[in-house]
C-alpha cells in the first residue's frame, strides 16, 4: 500500500486565497437599481404628491393670484389692492368678523370645555365605556344636514322640544334662530353637539394614558376631585389640550355649514354672518371672485399667524 501524498492541489488547500475585490458601482447604476427595487413605493409617492399638489397647493396658489385680479367679459386683468379695498369697505366686513371672533369664542367655552368634561365622566366608568364612546361619537357619523335639520326642529318657536320644555318648567319661549341676541348661541351649541365626538375621544385617550399613581398620590394627600383634575388631570394632557384649542380655533374660524344650513347664512340682522359665508356670498351671489380670493387670504394670513404665535410659545414653554 503506498503512503498518502504530501502534496495538495490549490483546489483542497485548507486556506482558498481571498476573493477579488470588485471596484466601485457607479452612482447611476446604483440609482437605477435603487429605483427598480422601489419602483412601486415611488410610483405610489409619486401619486400621492400630485394628488395633493393638485387639490391643495393649486387651489391656494390659485387662490392668491386671484386676489389680486379682476375677470370681465372672459378678460382677466390685475388690479392690485382694489379687491381688498372693497372688501375692506363694505359694511358687512367688520360685522363678519366679529360675528366669527364671537363663535369662536362661545365655541371654546362650550365646543372646547364640554368634550373635556365629558371624556372625564366617561374615564370615570369601569364598565361600558365602548357603549358610551359609541353614543358620544354617534353624532358626528349622522350626516350634517340630518342633524341641522334635527335642531331646526328642536328650535322651533311654535312646537320646538326646547320651547316645550321651558314653558313645562315655567320658562318664557324663544326665537332661538329668530332673536339676533341668541341667534349665534343656538349656532353654538348645534355645533357643538355635531362636533364633540371626536374631540371626546381624543381626550379619552389621553385621560386613559395618565398612570393611576398619580391619582393615588394625590388622594393620599387629601386633594378632592376638582383638585386632582386641576393638578393632575390638567398638567397631563396640557400639550393635547393646547393642540386641540389651536385645531378649535382653526376650525371655528371657518364655520359655514351650521349657520348656512340652520339661519340662512347671514341670520337675523347679520347676526349669524360669518366670513367664510360672506366669501360664499361675494363668489357665488355677487359672481366677485377677485373678491372672494382676497377676503380668502386675509382669513388664510390670520390663521397662519395664529397657529406661528403657538408654535413659538410652545417652543418657549419646551426650553
Amino acid at each position: 500500500m503506498s503512503a498518502p501524498s504530501l502534496t495538495t492541489t490549490k483546489a483542497d488547500s485548507p486556506h482558498p486565497p481571498p476573493p477579488r475585490e470588485a471596484g466601485p458601482v457607479p452612482a447611476g447604476a446604483r440609482f437605477a437599481k435603487s429605483l427598480r427595487r422601489n419602483l412601486t413605493a415611488h410610483g405610489f409617492l409619486i401619486g400621492a404628491v400630485l394628488c395633493f399638489g393638485f387639490f391643495s397647493w393649486y387651489p391656494m396658489v390659485r387662490e392668491f393670484l386671484l386676489a389680486f385680479q379682476r375677470t370681465e367679459n372672459g378678460r382677466t386683468t390685475w388690479v392690485g389692492l382694489d379687491n381688498l379695498r372693497t372688501v375692506v369697505n363694505d359694511p358687512a366686513f367688520w360685522q363678519a368678523w366679529s360675528n366669527t371672533a364671537l363663535f369662536t369664542v362661545l365655541a371654546l367655552v362650550l365646543g372646547f370645555a364640554v368634550p373635556f368634561l365629558v371624556a372625564i365622566v366617561i374615564n370615570e366608568f369601569h364598565h361600558g365605556q365602548g357603549y358610551l364612546r359609541l353614543l358620544v361619537y354617534l353624532p358626528v357619523m349622522l350626516p350634517p344636514v340630518a342633524s341641522v335639520l334635527l335642531f331646526k326642529y328642536l328650535y322651533d318657536p311654535g312646537y320646538g322640544l326646547l320651547n316645550e320644555l321651558f314653558t313645562s318648567i315655567g320658562l318664557p319661549a324663544q326665537q332661538w334662530l329668530q332673536d339676533p341676541d341668541i341667534s349665534m348661541l343656538a349656532v353654538v351649541i348645534a355645533s357643538t353637539w355635531m362636533n364633540m365626538g371626536g374631540a371626546t375621544l381624543i381626550y379619552l385617550a389621553a385621560l386613559q394614558s395618565i398612570p393611576g399613581e398619580l391619582y393615588e398620590a394625590a388622594e393620599l394627600d387629601g386633594a378632592g376631585l376638582l383638585r386632582k383634575i386641576w393638578h393632575v388631570t390638567v398638567p397631563q394632557t396640557r400639550l393635547i389640550l393646547s393642540l386641540m384649542a389651536l385645531m378649535q380655533v382653526i376650525a371655528t374660524m371657518q364655520v359655514f355649514v351650521e349657520p348656512f344650513l340652520l339661519t340662512g347664512g347671514a341670520g337675523p340682522e347679520g347676526s349669524t354672518t360669518t366670513v367664510v359665508y360672506l366669501i360664499y356670498q361675494y363668489a357665488f351671489n355677487f359672481n366677485n371672485y377677485g373678491a372672494a380670493a382676497a377676503l380668502g387670504l386675509l382669513l388664510l394670513v390670520l390663521l397662519a399667524g395664529f397657529s406661528a404665535v403657538y408654535v413659538k410659545l410652545s417652543r418657549a414653554e419646551d426650553e
